[in-house]
């Protein structure tokens, strides 16, 4: 018998929140729970639908899942991939990606997602770091492969799902030749299941590892931000690439988990009209759509309401305007929530039984403890502000940053998870953000860490010190300004341009700067540390 969801029925939030219990039972394993249990209770139910670039719409069942991706987990087993493994995926939204990732929860290995638009030097650490011994991607992405794989030597086995090139295997002629089935993993809810990397302030990103039960850790929030998912007829979308954990775990798993469709189509670049006409041409119900995507529709040509079940949003506060034209455009209320790659949808909104307020992002999910503390760790009286914290144990709560033991005990004060983000909660339980307590930059529901880009522009021959923050943006919330010092008789014509495309190129299009700004000194700590707050106009640093 298949559960329809964690949350019993809908209710009071405070209610739903004292009556709920974690179904969190001695083994789990994603690829069981999001294919495997429906491949056996329902194997032509529709599972996943690909809207093509011509247009054309293919239909996957959880039967064909279940086959699929039980060839390509004995794929990887004959090229020696095994349990605890690194298998990387670097593809954007298509069916590939979901079979590599229960492939390889099948075979009790590790998946480490990664952007299509990640260059470089942001795919040589993220693939070194996590020591990935396997890759998926397409032609497209190949040539950055091949231009580091000499840095990468635990990286054996690379596959290409549109083709064949020299050094790599070609993904569905091995599928082809491998056995259907085998043996699924035994694996307990706290073994690991993915990496995910995130940015902060200092030093290069941070591999978040996570265990299988982050898919049910997941799931009570996207049910109640989504109207309690699901419902007959719900079909679920965002443009969020799934290499993000809004678009992976907000998305594409729990979809799969749930019995609701999932809409995988690759969006180059988001256009808004294209994801008007998406969501009318597939029926669309559910959809998550990040702040800046909406800023971006609102722009777009008034239209009537689409037949939208459930709207929600997170990664950026938004205002009173976008919400009210999110309940005229879409006719639903947009639900807001909040999590960070450690520990996500935490706190949430749920309009059809916790009245929306502008400016918050709602309350506790049930299933999460949530409180604002102090520098000691102390949680807070209401309305004072200080930074959100969870509680452990939390099964959306991350294992332990990858090969970082120092920096996973930093993240914790006591059984509290420090999130960065400084708000305060009124006497019902909302949570109300004011800022980051760091300098990391978020633009277009990106947490961008300075330190990757000051390291790419630090790097360049005519650069001898650059410092990188987020400025106020009215579409993306923050767009990336750079600070450069240029070593002595260096020409400065065309140099910006040069070191926007550097970082565009050579680590991600998406944290590359807007703007770069030539200065002659940087403002400095009696330590050495970069004065950021001053550069933004906020005074001294200690």
């Amino acid at each position: 018998m298949l559960p329809d969801r964690t949350i019993a029925r809908p209710g009071p939030w405070d209610q739903m929140r004292r009556d709920f219990a974690w179904p969190l039972p001695a083994r789990y394993n994603i690829a069981e729970i999001a294919c495997e249990r429906w491949a056996r209770a329902h194997p032509d139910r529709l599972a996943l639908r690909l809207l093509r670039t011509d247009g054309e719409v293919r239909d996957y069942s959880y039967a064909e899942l279940s086959r699929a991706s039980g060839r390509l987990a004995n794929v990887l087993r004959a090229h020696g991939v095994g349990r605890g493994d690194r298998v990387a995926v670097l593809l954007p939204q298509r069916p590939e990606t979901i079979l590599t990732h229960l492939a390889a929860y099948r075979l009790g290995a590790i998946v480490v997602p990664l952007f299509t638009l990640f260059g470089e030097d942001g795919l040589r650490f993220r693939l070194a770091d996590s020591g990935a011994r396997a890759l998926v991607t397409d032609l497209a992405n190949l040539p950055k492969i091949v231009a580091i794989r000499d840095d990468l030597p635990e990286l054996r086995e690379v596959f290409t799902v549109d083709g064949t090139e020299s050094g790599a295997h070609a993904f569905w002629q091995e599928l082809g030749r491998a056995a259907e089935g085998g043996p699924l993993a035994d694996t307990t809810p706290d073994d690991p299941a993915l990496i995910s990397y995130t940015s902060g302030t200092t030093g290069p990103p941070k591999g978040a590892l996570h265990a299988h039960r982050v898919l049910l850790g997941h799931l009570p929030g996207v049910e109640t931000h989504h109207d309690f998912l699901p419902q007959p007829g719900d079909c679920l979308w965002t443009p969020a690439d799934w290499a993000w954990m809004g678009g992976l775990l907000n998305v594409a798993l729990p979809a799969l988990a749930l019995g609701v469709p999932l809409i995988a189509h690759r969006m180059a670049r988001f256009d808004p009209e294209h994801a008007f006409w998406l969501m009318e041409r597939l029926a669309v119900r559910n959809v998550f759509l990040p702040p800046t995507a909406l800023k971006l529709m609102r722009q777009a040509a008034p239209r009537a309401p689409l037949g939208l079940r459930s709207v929600a949003s997170g990664g950026e506060a938004l205002g009173a305007g976008i919400l009210d034209w999110g309940r005229a455009t879409f006719g639903v209320e947009i639900n807001e929530f909040y999590g960070q790659t450690e520990c996500n949808l935490v706190l949430g909104n749920s309009a059809r039984v916790l009245p929306v307020r502008p400016g918050s992002m709602g309350r506790a999910v049930p299933g999460h403890e949530v409180a604002i503390i102090d520098a000691d760790g102390e949680p807070l009286p209401v309305g004072t502000e200080g930074e959100i914290a969870v509680r452990r144990p939390d099964p959306a709560m991350f294992l332990e940053y990858w090969g970082q033991p120092e920096k996973t005990a930093e993240k914790f004060a006591g059984d509290w998870m420090r999130t960065g983000d400084v708000a305060t909660m009124d006497d019902e339980g909302y949570v109300h953000f004011s800022a980051r307590s760091d300098d990391v930059i978020t633009s277009s529901g990106y947490r961008i860490g300075p330190t990757e880009i000051e390291d790419c522009l630090n790097a360049h021959p005519d650069v001898v010190m650059a410092a990188a923050i987020g400025v106020p943006d009215p579409i993306r919330t923050e767009a990336v300004r750079a600070f450069v010092v240029t070593r002595p008789g260096a020409a400065t014509d065309g140099l910006a341009e040069a070191l926007i495309a550097r970082v565009r190129a050579r680590v991600s299009p998406h944290v590359a700067p807007r703007e770069v700004v030539f200065v002659d000194s940087l403002p400095m700590t009696a330590t050495g540390k970069i004065m950021r707050r001053s550069l933004r106009g906020g005074g001294a640093e200690s």
